[in-house]
């Protein structure tokens, strides 16, 4: 199941229909509540970059991923302002890597991000700062 059945947040399952890079990637969407989120991805052999593990910009996109959903959980429509993120250690060929979101500051328009990404042993893969603008309502 890609979408788990614990989630009851219509700004999420709204989301969800029409999010067709997750389904194309095979991102999860784990869980999502008022301003948190988290998903999930399991690294195949066609996700890993030259030196053989996860490509740096699937784990941006799966950061990014978890920032979207918890943005959005609130209901107006957010998109990403910015972001950065710093690799700590590789993820590899069948790791079920996790991002995890929560917001250390939201202000009625704005709203900055903490999306941690760790691997199967709980081992932070990387850490994303991000930032978003509520664009409607």
């Amino acid at each position: 199941m890609m979408f788990g059945a614990d989630i009851d947040n219509p700004s999420a399952a709204a989301m969800y229909e029409t999010d067709a890079a997750i389904h194309d990637l095979g991102i999860e969407i784990v869980s999502v509540d008022h301003g948190a989120a988290t998903v999930a991805l399991t690294v195949t052999d066609t996700m890993v970059n030259g030196h053989s593990v996860c490509h740096g910009g699937l784990v941006f996109t799966l950061a990014d991923t978890a920032m979207a959903y918890a943005c959005n959980s609130f209901g107006p429509v957010a998109l990403a302002a910015g972001a950065s993120i710093e690799f700590l250690r590789p993820a590899y060929v069948g790791q079920r890597i996790v991002a995890t979101a929560s917001s250390p500051h939201r202000g009625r328009r704005t709203a900055h991000w903490d999306v941690a990404v760790t691997n199967p042993d709980g081992d932070m893969v990387a850490i994303f700062r991000g930032r978003t603008k509520v664009i409607d309502g």
